[in-house]
C-alpha cells in the first residue's frame, strides 16, 4: 500500500505513522500541503510535491491520503488547500479524513449545529459578530460562559468570563480583529473532560483529562490524563458525533457535569495521541495501519 500523509515533515506523530507503515511493508511519504504544485488544463490534473529525498513525486500514485493537519495561512491559502483536497478526492483517492469532514470539524459552530440536527446533546451556545449581540447572549447564558475561537485546538484562546465588563472588553477586542464571538454556557465538570478516539465509526478507547491550572482539561494546557472506561452512552455519543461530521478517524471531546449530564464539546479531525497512547497502551499508528489494510484493497 502507498500512503500519503499531509502534515509536518518533522518526525513526531507523523514519524510514528511512517514507522508503522514501513514496518508492515508499505510505502509512506509525508508532504507539507503548502509545497504541493497543481496543474490544470492538460490531459489530466497534476498534483506534484517534493519527497524527503528531494525527488518530485506525483500524489496521484498513492492509494490513500491521511490528513494530519492544516498549517496556518491566509483565507485564500486555506481555501486553496481545501481545493487541493477536493481535487485529490475527485481523482478517486480515499482521504482520511475527507475534505467535507475537515471543513466541518475545524469549525466548532458547524460541528455543534450538525450534531444538534442529529439529535445529540450539546452545551447551550451562541455565536454573533457584534459586541451588543454577544453581551445579550452572555446574559442569556447566565453570565458565566466559556468564550472560544470557532477555529482552534488544544484549548488555545479559551476564556471563562463571569463578569459583564470583562466580557465586554474581550468581545470588543475580538470584534476589532474580525473574530466571531462564540460562547458557551459554562458547564461545571470539576475541570475534567473525556477524549474518545474513534476509528471507522467505532470508539476504540478513551482517556479522562483533568485540568491542573484552570478549567481547561487539555493535556496541551498542562492537564493530566488517565485511562477511562467508556460507558455505552459515551461511546454512542462519540460515534454519533463522527457520523454527523463525516469524521472517520477522530478525537471526540465529551463532558459530564456534576449532575451526570453528558454533552458533546467538539470533534477533532486531526487528533494527537501522545497522552492517549501513554495511558491506554493502544498503539494508534499500528491500529490505523491495520484498519487501512482492511479498507484499501
Amino acid at each position: 500500500m502507498r500512503i500519503l500523509i499531509f502534515g509536518q515533515v518533522d518526525g513526531g506523530l507523523n514519524g510514528e505513522l511512517v514507522q508503522a507503515a514501513q514496518s508492515r511493508g508499505h510505502r509512506c511519504e509525508v508532504v507539507s500541503i503548502p509545497s504541493v504544485r497543481s496543474t490544470l488544463g492538460s490531459s489530466a490534473v497534476k498534483l506534484l510535491a517534493k519527497s524527503d529525498a528531494g525527488l518530485e513525486i506525483d500524489l496521484r500514485e498513492f492509494d490513500v491520503c491521511l490528513m494530519r493537519g492544516m498549517p496556518p495561512g491566509s483565507l485564500e491559502q486555506i481555501i486553496y488547500r481545501m481545493d487541493l483536497l477536493w481535487t485529490l478526492e475527485q481523482t478517486g483517492m480515499p482521504i482520511i479524513n475527507p475534505p467535507k469532514a475537515m471543513e466541518c470539524a475545524i469549525d466548532k459552530f458547524l460541528t455543534l449545529s450538525r450534531s444538534q440536527q442529529a439529535g445529540l446533546s450539546i452545551p447551550e451556545s451562541s455565536c454573533s459578530e457584534t459586541v451588543e449581540e454577544a453581551l445579550t447572549a452572555f446574559q442569556e447564558l447566565g453570565g458565566d460562559v466559556v468564550a472560544k475561537p470557532i477555529f482552534g485546538a488544544e484549548g488555545r484562546g479559551m476564556l471563562r468570563l463571569t463578569d459583564f465588563e470583562t466580557a465586554r472588553r474581550v468581545f470588543y477586542t475580538w470584534q476589532q480583529i474580525g473574530a466571531v464571538l462564540f460562547q458557551q454556557r459554562f458547564i461545571n465538570a470539576e475541570m475534567s473532560d473525556i477524549r474518545v478516539m474513534v476509528l471507522g465509526g467505532k470508539a476504540i478507547g478513551a482517556i479522562r483529562r483533568t485540568g491542573t491550572n484552570d478549567f481547561r482539561a487539555n493535556c496541551a494546557q498542562q492537564g493530566t490524563a488517565v485511562r477511562h472506561e467508556l460507558t455505552q452512552k459515551e461511546a454512542e455519543l462519540a460515534e454519533s458525533a463522527c457520523r454527523a461530521t463525516g469524521v472517520i478517524f477522530g478525537g471526540v471531546d465529551l463532558i459530564r457535569d456534576t449532575e451526570g449530564r453528558l454533552y458533546l464539546l467538539e470533534v477533532n479531525a486531526c487528533p494527537g495521541w501522545k497522552h492517549f497512547q501513554a495511558v491506554t497502551e493502544i498503539n494508534i499508528p499500528q491500529r490505523l495501519m491495520s484498519w487501512l489494510e482492511d479498507q484499501i484493497s
